[in-house]
């Protein structure tokens, strides 16, 4: 599976079902057709695009969106759900994070105070397993992905991964920084005081 194919089946996943537990349902069975190679060429594809999505502009995205600081595994999580948005908003965000204002899931989180997001919640950790799920459906074999991963691994090789986000660090839980680096996500996100500190 090439990249291109990669995007075709997230586009079409949005097109054919709603909501986060569909849609992996209608992934996981459209994989599990598939010949294996595409479906570890599936999570090949998936690691690359999220690799490109770790850079600390995103992820300080990220914090404003989510209302304060973002840990390694939530950043991680949100970086899935932005794959699940659609080749054009993921492209254009790792080029210029403020541009996830133009999202309408954004514009819709935005809308609506956190405590209510429920399912709406910018993370999408399940669509990291999906592949290895139906690998198990079309081998029938449960191994806990043991032979999943090794296939995975082996395709990607040596060059996938990095020490870390990429990029300048950026904190934007001062208005100040915020306003400067992430203009309009800091104006649909403003930072609450909690407990008496200003993020």
């Amino acid at each position: 599976m090439d990249i291109d194919s990669f995007w075709n089946l997230v586009e079409e996943c949005r097109r054919e079902a709603r909501g986060g537990d569909a849609r992996l349902a209608w992934l996981r069975g459209e994989l599990a057709r598939r010949p294996l190679a595409e479906i570890v060429g599936f999570q090949v594809c998936l690691d690359e695009v999220t690799y490109e999505a770790s850079a600390w502009e995103l992820w300080a995205a990220a914090e404003r969106i989510l209302g304060g600081r973002c840990s390694d595994d939530g950043f991680c999580c949100f970086g899935l759900w932005m794959v699940g948005l659609g080749r054009d908003v993921f492209s254009r965000a790792v080029t210029d994070p403020d541009a996830l204002a133009d999202a309408p899931e954004i514009q819709e989180l935005a809308r609506r105070p956190r405590e209510l997001w429920n399912d709406g919640w910018p993370d999408w950790e399940s669509l990291d397993y999906v592949a290895m799920e139906a690998y198990e459906i079309a081998t029938g074999v449960d191994d806990d992905g043991d032979a999943f991963h090794d296939a995975v691994e082996a395709e990607e090789g040596e060059g996938n991964g990095g020490p870390g986000a990429l990029g300048e660090r950026r904190c934007v839980r001062g208005e100040g920084e915020a306003a400067h680096g992430l203009p309009r996500l800091s104006a649909m996100f403003p930072a609450r005081p909690r407990s008496g500190v200003v993020l």
